[in-house]
Protein backbone atom coordinates (compact mmCIF):
# COMPACT_ATOMS: atom_id res chain seq x y z
CA UNK A 1 0.00 0.00 0.00
CA UNK A 2 1.19 3.27 -1.17
CA UNK A 3 0.48 5.60 1.84
CA UNK A 4 1.10 2.84 4.89
CA UNK A 5 1.49 4.35 7.87
CA UNK A 6 1.00 7.94 7.11
CA UNK A 7 -1.42 10.67 8.04
CA UNK A 8 -3.03 13.24 5.65
CA UNK A 9 -4.87 16.06 6.28
CA UNK A 10 -7.51 17.24 3.54
CA UNK A 11 -9.85 20.03 3.34
CA UNK A 12 -13.35 19.58 2.25
CA UNK A 13 -12.57 16.22 2.22
CA UNK A 14 -16.77 15.58 2.36
CA UNK A 15 -17.30 15.79 -0.67
CA UNK A 16 -16.38 16.09 -4.57
CA UNK A 17 -12.45 15.21 -5.18
CA UNK A 18 -11.88 15.67 -1.25
CA UNK A 19 -13.88 12.51 -0.68
CA UNK A 20 -12.76 10.83 -3.30
CA UNK A 21 -9.08 11.46 -2.23
CA UNK A 22 -9.84 10.40 0.83
CA UNK A 23 -11.66 6.63 -0.05
CA UNK A 24 -8.09 6.31 -2.04
CA UNK A 25 -5.82 7.21 0.90
CA UNK A 26 -7.58 5.16 3.39
CA UNK A 27 -7.65 2.18 0.97
CA UNK A 28 -3.99 2.89 0.59
CA UNK A 29 -3.36 2.48 4.33
CA UNK A 30 -3.61 6.13 5.70
CA UNK A 31 -4.85 7.06 8.30
CA UNK A 32 -6.63 10.52 7.32
CA UNK A 33 -8.26 13.54 8.67
CA UNK A 34 -11.11 15.66 6.90
CA UNK A 35 -12.80 18.71 6.81
CA UNK A 36 -15.75 20.52 5.88
CA UNK A 37 -18.47 22.80 6.74
CA UNK A 38 -21.80 20.21 6.21
CA UNK A 39 -21.80 18.05 9.22
CA UNK A 40 -24.04 15.49 7.98
CA UNK A 41 -21.76 15.03 4.88
CA UNK A 42 -18.82 14.97 7.30
CA UNK A 43 -21.06 12.04 9.39
CA UNK A 44 -21.34 10.17 6.11
CA UNK A 45 -17.80 10.48 4.94
CA UNK A 46 -16.70 8.63 8.53
CA UNK A 47 -19.42 6.34 8.64
CA UNK A 48 -18.33 5.04 4.87
CA UNK A 49 -14.58 5.17 5.71
CA UNK A 50 -14.63 3.58 8.71
CA UNK A 51 -12.25 4.69 12.28
CA UNK A 52 -9.41 5.71 10.03
CA UNK A 53 -10.88 8.63 8.89
CA UNK A 54 -11.40 11.78 11.53
CA UNK A 55 -13.88 14.00 10.07
CA UNK A 56 -13.56 18.29 11.70
CA UNK A 57 -15.98 20.96 11.21
CA UNK A 58 -13.83 23.86 9.92
CA UNK A 59 -13.91 26.80 7.52
CA UNK A 60 -11.07 27.62 5.86
CA UNK A 61 -11.47 30.98 6.09
CA UNK A 62 -12.03 30.79 9.61
CA UNK A 63 -8.31 30.75 10.97
CA UNK A 64 -8.54 29.81 14.28
CA UNK A 65 -11.19 26.67 13.44
CA UNK A 66 -8.33 25.33 10.60
CA UNK A 67 -5.86 25.37 13.23
CA UNK A 68 -8.22 23.56 15.83
CA UNK A 69 -8.79 21.14 13.13
CA UNK A 70 -5.04 20.92 12.37
CA UNK A 71 -4.60 20.47 16.19
CA UNK A 72 -7.68 17.67 16.55
CA UNK A 73 -5.49 15.75 13.56
CA UNK A 74 -2.42 15.93 15.55
CA UNK A 75 -3.71 14.59 18.99
CA UNK A 76 -5.49 11.82 17.51
CA UNK A 77 -3.10 10.81 14.85
CA UNK A 78 0.63 12.07 15.01
CA UNK A 79 2.58 14.03 13.34
CA UNK A 80 1.56 15.11 9.52
CA UNK A 81 2.73 13.42 6.51
CA UNK A 82 0.35 15.03 3.65
CA UNK A 83 -1.78 18.00 3.04
CA UNK A 84 -4.04 18.19 0.29
CA UNK A 85 -5.57 21.95 0.82
CA UNK A 86 -8.91 21.20 -1.49
CA UNK A 87 -11.34 23.39 0.00
CA UNK A 88 -12.40 25.79 -2.65
CA UNK A 89 -15.53 27.28 -4.10
CA UNK A 90 -16.40 28.84 -7.28
CA UNK A 91 -18.92 31.44 -8.54
CA UNK A 92 -18.93 34.25 -11.24
CA UNK A 93 -17.80 37.63 -10.81
CA UNK A 94 -18.63 39.46 -14.12
CA UNK A 95 -17.83 43.10 -14.55
CA UNK A 96 -21.15 45.26 -13.43
CA UNK A 97 -22.65 42.98 -11.81
CA UNK A 98 -20.11 41.93 -8.62
CA UNK A 99 -20.03 43.07 -5.18
CA UNK A 100 -16.62 43.72 -3.06
CA UNK A 101 -17.88 40.96 -0.73
CA UNK A 102 -18.50 38.57 -3.37
CA UNK A 103 -15.27 38.90 -4.99
CA UNK A 104 -13.56 38.94 -2.30
CA UNK A 105 -15.07 35.61 -0.50
CA UNK A 106 -13.77 33.67 -3.65
CA UNK A 107 -10.22 34.39 -3.18
CA UNK A 108 -10.14 34.39 0.76
CA UNK A 109 -10.82 30.75 0.39
CA UNK A 110 -9.29 29.93 -2.53
CA UNK A 111 -6.04 31.58 -1.88
CA UNK A 112 -5.92 32.94 1.39
CA UNK A 113 -7.62 29.90 2.80
CA UNK A 114 -4.94 27.70 0.97
CA UNK A 115 -1.95 29.59 2.83
CA UNK A 116 -3.19 29.58 6.13
CA UNK A 117 -4.45 25.83 6.10
CA UNK A 118 -0.39 25.24 4.86
CA UNK A 119 0.78 27.41 7.30
CA UNK A 120 -1.39 26.06 10.36
CA UNK A 121 -0.04 22.88 9.25
CA UNK A 122 3.55 23.14 8.54
CA UNK A 123 4.55 22.62 12.18
CA UNK A 124 3.40 19.24 12.16
CA UNK A 125 4.50 17.97 8.93
CA UNK A 126 7.37 15.31 8.81
CA UNK A 127 10.49 15.63 6.89
CA UNK A 128 9.67 14.26 3.45
CA UNK A 129 6.13 14.88 3.98
CA UNK A 130 3.94 16.34 0.57
CA UNK A 131 1.41 19.26 0.24
CA UNK A 132 -0.55 18.96 -2.47
CA UNK A 133 -2.72 22.23 -4.04
CA UNK A 134 -5.73 22.31 -6.45
CA UNK A 135 -5.63 24.96 -9.39
CA UNK A 136 -8.00 24.97 -12.12
CA UNK A 137 -7.68 25.11 -16.45
CA UNK A 138 -9.52 28.49 -15.25
CA UNK A 139 -6.18 29.96 -14.90
CA UNK A 140 -5.45 30.24 -18.00
CA UNK A 141 -8.95 29.35 -20.42
CA UNK A 142 -9.71 33.63 -19.82
CA UNK A 143 -13.41 32.63 -19.28
CA UNK A 144 -15.60 35.72 -19.51
CA UNK A 145 -16.97 36.28 -15.53
CA UNK A 146 -14.76 34.42 -13.75
CA UNK A 147 -12.05 36.95 -12.86
CA UNK A 148 -11.94 35.67 -9.26
CA UNK A 149 -11.99 32.33 -9.79
CA UNK A 150 -9.44 32.56 -12.39
CA UNK A 151 -7.12 34.86 -10.40
CA UNK A 152 -7.64 32.37 -7.25
CA UNK A 153 -6.41 29.48 -9.43
CA UNK A 154 -3.59 31.51 -10.75
CA UNK A 155 -2.02 32.74 -7.33
CA UNK A 156 -2.41 28.78 -6.38
CA UNK A 157 0.16 28.23 -9.08
CA UNK A 158 2.36 30.87 -8.51
CA UNK A 159 2.13 29.91 -4.78
CA UNK A 160 2.84 26.09 -5.00
CA UNK A 161 6.24 27.26 -6.61
CA UNK A 162 6.98 29.74 -3.75
CA UNK A 163 5.94 27.19 -1.36
CA UNK A 164 8.22 24.57 -2.92
CA UNK A 165 11.24 26.27 -2.28
CA UNK A 166 10.31 27.38 1.15
CA UNK A 167 9.84 23.55 2.04
CA UNK A 168 12.84 22.32 0.21
CA UNK A 169 15.22 22.63 3.45
CA UNK A 170 12.79 19.91 5.31
CA UNK A 171 12.31 18.15 1.81
CA UNK A 172 8.95 18.76 2.16
CA UNK A 173 7.24 18.69 -1.69
CA UNK A 174 4.58 20.93 -2.23
CA UNK A 175 2.40 20.42 -6.08
CA UNK A 176 -0.56 20.71 -7.78
CA UNK A 177 -3.25 18.87 -9.11
CA UNK A 178 -5.00 20.90 -12.13
CA UNK A 179 -8.37 19.61 -13.09
CA UNK A 180 -10.41 20.67 -15.98
CA UNK A 181 -14.50 19.90 -15.91
CA UNK A 182 -15.05 17.33 -13.03
CA UNK A 183 -17.87 15.73 -11.76
CA UNK A 184 -18.50 16.81 -8.52
CA UNK A 185 -21.29 18.84 -7.07
CA UNK A 186 -19.02 22.10 -7.50
CA UNK A 187 -21.66 21.99 -10.43
CA UNK A 188 -25.14 22.12 -8.60
CA UNK A 189 -25.52 25.79 -8.73
CA UNK A 190 -25.13 25.92 -12.52
CA UNK A 191 -26.85 22.73 -12.84
CA UNK A 192 -29.16 21.82 -9.94
CA UNK A 193 -30.99 18.66 -11.57
CA UNK A 194 -29.54 15.86 -13.22
CA UNK A 195 -31.12 16.91 -16.68
CA UNK A 196 -29.25 20.68 -17.01
CA UNK A 197 -26.25 18.39 -15.55
CA UNK A 198 -26.43 16.41 -18.07
CA UNK A 199 -27.15 19.64 -20.72
CA UNK A 200 -24.30 21.39 -19.55
CA UNK A 201 -21.99 18.58 -19.66
CA UNK A 202 -22.62 18.34 -23.47
CA UNK A 203 -22.04 21.41 -24.35
CA UNK A 204 -19.10 21.25 -22.06
CA UNK A 205 -17.72 18.26 -23.39
CA UNK A 206 -16.91 19.63 -27.09
CA UNK A 207 -14.10 21.54 -26.15
CA UNK A 208 -12.67 18.89 -24.67
CA UNK A 209 -10.20 16.70 -26.84
CA UNK A 210 -11.02 13.17 -25.42
CA UNK A 211 -14.65 13.64 -25.40
CA UNK A 212 -15.63 13.76 -21.76
CA UNK A 213 -14.77 15.46 -18.24
CA UNK A 214 -13.14 14.11 -15.65
CA UNK A 215 -14.08 11.64 -12.55
CA UNK A 216 -13.41 12.64 -9.21
CA UNK A 217 -11.56 9.25 -8.93
CA UNK A 218 -9.08 10.22 -11.26
CA UNK A 219 -8.30 13.40 -9.86
CA UNK A 220 -8.02 11.78 -6.63
CA UNK A 221 -5.20 9.01 -8.47
CA UNK A 222 -2.85 11.87 -9.18
CA UNK A 223 -3.48 13.05 -5.67
CA UNK A 224 -2.21 9.80 -4.41
CA UNK A 225 1.17 9.98 -6.89
CA UNK A 226 2.45 12.89 -5.47
CA UNK A 227 1.73 11.91 -1.96
CA UNK A 228 3.47 8.99 -2.31
CA UNK A 229 6.99 7.99 -2.04
CA UNK A 230 6.64 7.68 -6.30
CA UNK A 231 6.73 11.25 -6.28
CA UNK A 232 9.94 11.39 -4.22
CA UNK A 233 11.80 13.71 -6.30
CA UNK A 234 8.46 16.03 -7.65
CA UNK A 235 8.54 19.18 -6.23
CA UNK A 236 6.27 22.56 -7.48
CA UNK A 237 5.14 21.22 -10.60
CA UNK A 238 1.54 20.56 -11.66
CA UNK A 239 -0.65 17.55 -13.16
CA UNK A 240 -3.04 18.89 -15.28
CA UNK A 241 -5.84 16.57 -15.93
CA UNK A 242 -8.22 17.83 -18.55
CA UNK A 243 -8.72 15.63 -20.98
CA UNK A 244 -6.61 17.64 -23.26
CA UNK A 245 -8.63 20.41 -22.70
CA UNK A 246 -5.49 22.71 -22.45
CA UNK A 247 -2.61 21.17 -23.87
CA UNK A 248 -4.32 19.94 -27.51
CA UNK A 249 -7.44 22.42 -27.97
CA UNK A 250 -7.23 21.56 -31.55
CA UNK A 251 -8.03 18.22 -30.78
CA UNK A 252 -11.15 19.07 -29.60
CA UNK A 253 -14.64 17.68 -30.88
CA UNK A 254 -15.91 20.88 -31.47
CA UNK A 255 -13.21 21.13 -34.62
CA UNK A 256 -13.43 17.74 -36.10
CA UNK A 257 -14.53 17.14 -39.93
Amino acid sequence: MRLASKTAFITGGNSGIGLATARLFVAEGARVAITGRNQATLDAAVAELGPSVLALRADITDVAATETAVAAAVERFGRLDVVFANAGISGATPVGGTSLAAFEQILRTNLTGVFLTVQAAAPYLNEGGSIVLVGSVHAELGTPGMSAYAASKAGIRAMARVLGAEFAPRRIRVNSVTPGATRTPIWDNRAPTPEAFAALEARMVRAVPSGRITEADEIAQAVLFLASDAAANITSTEIVIDGGLTGAPAGAPIYRV
